[in-house]
């Protein structure tokens, strides 16, 4: 006991005293939570710009025109004369689709023929997109069960009868665990799991990637413990950190910015024991492997893009190649995202995540291990680098 409790103030002392990792683990942690969520505030796309060429000129498609603009979505920025002026506004990014309205639209609707309209929407931007492409084709269908409705009574059909006839599979859509139907309440409670992951990983590896001196120094006084104690001592000095940042990102952050929050605190939390465990050693295991500081800020700088796709939010996991989905079940943040957003946002139970739970506490053991391995062999390689070092040389003039 007394070696894990040796080996567990040297690395918090460590964790506070060396400010690279001081500033991975826990200033990286407060800008992330700070600066990350900002774009996504306002949850939802709302007026977005769009050009309106009305080749018509007549009541109904004036009509359609303030039907379109009066919706929360778009925005009916600018009537233009035809679609070679649409389009310039478009490429100059003063709107985001073109609604064209043909000529003898009204005609065609009085007469009971088809008048299709035209959209030009830009899909280099999928929310606007969406966006644009939603709004029309409510309004449009809207408009023309009113037409339908109005034909049907004018020839003698009761108005109940003629409105079911027009419509008869209303839609009623309730959101249940994104009322907003915002993005940034879908996207942000897996990606502040995967920012707590990288930050402590970084920092983990920066820890034992440190000067040959400095890691030295620091295992001076725990290089008589046994590698099991070393290791534990390690991981419950990262659980010490984080029991402070995680409660943070998983219940503050989602309080501070209105996201859902179903799942009970002692859930979240209990469930974020192993995540912590698990990334904790395999950052021991980062830091073997790559031994140098620098090595580690170049090759987890930009892996947090593939890491956050294969986690299985961003993009779906059906068309994600098996062996791809295999290799990403060895990442913490892949049982991670899915379980916590289960128990955070969908208010889920332990039971209802167990599979989830169970792989974490697998990781946790098995990179663990792998930790004490490595920890074990680096001990033994330091009392033979110090033997060597005390044999005498001897040096032959010619």
């Amino acid at each position: 006991m007394s070696d894990l409790f040796v080996a567990y103030r040297n690395e918090l002392g460590r964790i506070f005293t060396l400010r690279p990792v001081f500033s991975v683990i826990v200033l990286a942690s407060l800008i992330y939570a700070a600066v990350y969520p900002q774009p996504y505030l306002n949850e939802a796309l709302s007026n977005v710009p769009m050009a309106l060429v009305d080749l018509d000129r007549t009541t109904s498609s004036r009509d359609l025109a303030r039907r379109l603009d009066a919706t929360s979505d778009v925005a009916v920025a600018m009537v233009l004369p035809d679609l070679a002026n649409a389009q310039r506004a478009v490429y100059e990014r003063a709107a985001f689709g073109i609604l064209v309205i043909p000529q003898h639209f009204e005609r065609d609707l009085l007469h009971g023929r088809a008048s299709p309209i035209a959209l030009y929407a830009d899909a280099s931007y999928f929310l606007i997109y969406q966006r644009v492409s939603g709004a029309v084709s409510a309004v449009a269908r809207a408009f023309g069960a009113e037409i339908e409705i109005n034909r049907l009574i004018g020839i003698g059909v009761d108005a109940p009868t003629a409105s079911a006839a027009a419509d008869p599979l209303v839609l009623t859509a309730v959101p249940l665990f994104n009322p907003q139907g915002g993005y940034g309440t879908y996207l942000l409670p897996a990606a502040l799991v995967l920012i707590l992951q990288q930050t402590l990983l970084i920092g983990v590896g920066l820890l034992g990637t440190l000067s040959t001196a400095q890691v030295h120094a620091s295992n001076s006084a725990s290089r008589t413990s046994s590698a099991s104690a070393t290791v534990s001592g390690k991981l419950l000095a990262y659980l010490t950190v984080e029991v402070a940042i995680v409660p943070f990102y998983l219940l503050g952050l989602p309080y501070l910015y209105g996201l859902p929050r179903l799942g009970s605190v002692t859930t979240i939390l209990g469930f974020a024991l192993p995540f912590v465990l698990s990334v904790g050693a395999l950052g021991v295991l980062v830091a073997a492997l790559f031994r140098k500081p620098l090595v580690v800020q170049l090759v987890f700088a930009p892996v947090g893009l593939p890491v956050f796709f294969l986690a299985g939010f961003a993009w779906p996991t059906e068309t994600i190649p098996e062996s791809i989905r295999l290799i990403a079940k060895l990442l913490p943040s892949t049982s991670a995202i899915d379980g916590l957003v289960k128990i955070g946002q969908l208010g889920a139970s332990l039971s209802d995540v167990r599979g989830e739970f169970l792989t974490l506490w697998g990781l946790a053991a098995f990179y663990g291990c792998v930790a004490i391995l490595l920890e074990r062999r680096k001990s033994r390689a330091i009392p033979r680098a110090r033997y060597r070092s005390t044999i005498p040389s001897t040096v032959f003039r010619i």
